[in-house]
């Protein structure tokens, strides 16, 4: 009887030390988990700012279909106005550039650039722009919008958001709680529809 008691007293302290050492452990291996996910997260959101800020700059106004993104992405072009040539020195303050570029001393060369290869990096997989890491093949919510201001002024704004549940997939659920107790919003987005933040991130 005195055999079975120390027997199960030892099993009882090895299951009372494993469980002590998880609960230091666990909280550990998550963070560290959710602060490479949130990273990469982060780097996509950004990388959708910058293919938002590029498609305003050439038609004036945000998207909210990756779809259009993408394929503008894809095959959309800036518009490059290179200047050749200048004012002699003996004419400077004499005559306006305006003037010099009709009497041909300066050019200006317009030239066309792919959007794709300017804004990102060699073989980047824009088609994966859409799709928020390791959720699975969920997708980020993209709005846009337009805001007008106190002063009356109209505002072109967009929104790219992931909830936290997504990013941290498969992970503990009372550990993904804890981390969006008291945040306005559980996740990560750049911009917002509500306010205008000029495209600023939540981690920002």
């Amino acid at each position: 009887m005195k055999a079975l008691i120390h027997v199960l007293l030892g099993l009882l302290i090895v299951f009372l030390a494993y469980a002590t050492v998880q609960s230091i452990v666990k909280p550990i291996e998550f963070q560290k988990e959710q602060q490479k996910r949130y990273a990469e997260t982060i780097q996509r959101l950004k990388d959708i700012r910058t293919a938002q800020g590029a498609i305003k700059e050439v038609t004036g106004d945000y998207t909210a279909s990756f779809d259009t993104l993408i394929e503008f992405v894809k095959n959309g072009q800036f518009s490059i106005v290179r200047k050749v040539g200048e004012i002699p020195e003996d004419l400077l303050g004499k005559i306006t550039e305006k003037e010099a570029i009709q009497k041909g001393m300066i050019i200006r060369d317009t030239t066309k650039v792919s959007v794709l290869d300017s804004l990102f990096p060699s073989n980047y997989k824009i088609d994966s722009l859409r799709y928020i890491p390791y959720s699975g093949g969920r997708e980020f919510t993209l709005k846009k919008g337009t805001i007008e201001t106190a002063s009356k002024l109209k505002v072109k704004v967009f929104e790219a958001s992931a909830p936290s549940k997504y990013i941290l997939k498969d992970l503990d659920e009372q550990e993904i709680i804890n981390l969006n107790d008291g945040l306005d919003y559980k996740g990560l987005k750049v911009g917002s529809v509500t306010e205008v933040n000029n495209g600023a991130g939540n981690w920002e």
